[in-house]
């Protein structure tokens, strides 16, 4: 199969979401069996006869299954990935049957602490389980069941996402040929963790968090939800970024307050202040708990070969170099184990200044990379 030419400004057009309901109860890996539940799930492009070509866009914390495309009723409602999903951009939908799944626990659609809890009639706030990584990656194979397709193309996510991807050529093998991991990490250090714990801090020190519980209080702790955006952001962007957008540029000069002075200060409560409007602070405190224990490693005494031996994947692995949260050092660890295994894979190493989020971001050689890679698959697929 030739590939498309590329259209940057291209899209899928308007979208819609779907809802997918399962009566039967997910184990969970903190010891409950959760259900019955939903997962709200978007589609582009078309499944092909065999059943062949469905690739699964794995998200990040605040992201969702909206993956490309535009609502009809929204203004600037592009999808969280709208510049690399769609016809002609690097995963093409004229080729590739593309599946968003928003994650079980979040705010955006699928069963989380907002529902209400069925034996109470009232939200399940703090008594919503803990999820991990693992268990959203077992309810994506419940949608793929629901979907009909036995093993995906391709499996791909950046950061948190990248974990999912990762997870999957673990527990399940068979049902992915190629993984590609970008901007993520094996596990995270002990800095990475100290960051999500101050942010938790924040909220669930929050006078109106109520312990979980501030539904029922008609309140939300948007206080501690925006310093704990606040936090989140300056760990996406680099240094450099930071100097090149913000530096020390003052708004109107200085006033000798501790009203927002600097443009960076400005920025950050910006960011923080729009978050909390949006974000759950109980879906905030649980995802970033599946980030600190996402650790396949840890059934392994430590030996990340080992548990990556299941794998049976064909992998791209892709770091940027100023992203300091997930540095390419973490990237480089599954790599090493993943030959280690002799495992088919492939690693770019990006010297792009953005950070962290440079995995979202338009950066021509990264999205080359990927394209590249998705023909690649889809040679593999039309042979």
């Amino acid at each position: 199969m030739p590939p498309a030419p590329p259209f940057p400004n291209a899209t899928v057009g308007e979208v819609t979401p779907q809802r997918v309901d399962f009566e039967e109860p997910l184990p969970l890996a903190c010891g409950r069996a959760f259900g019955p539940y939903h997962l709200m799930i978007e589609t582009y492009g078309e499944l092909n006869a065999a059943r062949d070509n469905a690739v699964l866009i794995c998200h990040a914390l605040n992201a969702s299954h909206h993956v490309a495309g535009v609502y009809a009723d929204q203004a600037n409602s592009e999808g969280w990935w709208d510049n690399m999903v769609g016809p002609g951009k690097p995963v093409d939908t004229n080729r590739f049957f593309v599946v968003g799944v928003n994650n079980l626990g979040s705010c955006f659609g699928s069963t989380g602490p907002m529902d209400l809890h069925p034996a109470t009639g009232k939200p399940y706030g703090a008594d919503f389980p803990v999820v991990t990584v693992e268990d959203w990656v077992d309810a994506q194979v419940r949608v793929a069941d629901h979907l009909g397709i036995e093993r995906f193309a391709a499996v791909m996510g950046g950061s948190l996402g990248g974990m999912q991807a990762l997870a999957w050529t673990i527990r399940h093998p068979q049902r992915v040929a190629h993984a590609l991991v970008i901007a993520a990490a094996p596990n995270l250090s002990a800095q990475n963790i100290a960051f999500n714990e101050v942010a938790r801090a924040a909220i669930m020190t929050d006078p109106e968090f109520h312990a979980g519980h501030f539904y029922d209080a008609a309140v939300k702790p948007r206080r501690g939800l925006r310093v704990a955006r606040m936090i989140g952001h300056i760990t996406y962007l680099s240094d450099d970024q930071m100097a090149e957008k913000f530096g020390r540029q003052l708004r109107n000069g200085l006033r000798y307050t501790f009203e927002p002075e600097f443009q960076i200060e400005s920025y950050l409560r910006y960011q923080g202040d729009k978050f909390s409007e949006y974000f759950d602070a109980n879906t905030y405190l649980r995802i970033t708990k599946a980030l600190d224990y996402f650790d396949p490693a840890a059934a392994t005494g430590g030996d990340l070969r080992r548990a990556l031996e299941a794998a049976r994947a064909s992998f791209l692995v892709v770091a940027f170099t100023t992203d300091w949260r997930f540095s390419p050092q973490r990237s480089r660890e599954i790599v090493k184990a993943l030959i280690d295994n002799r495992r088919d894979v492939s690693y770019a190493e990006i010297d792009a200044p953005h950070g962290h989020d440079a995995f979202l971001l338009d950066d021509a050689r990264y999205h080359a990379l990927v394209r590249a890679y998705f023909d690649r698959i889809a040679a593999e697929l039309s042979s």
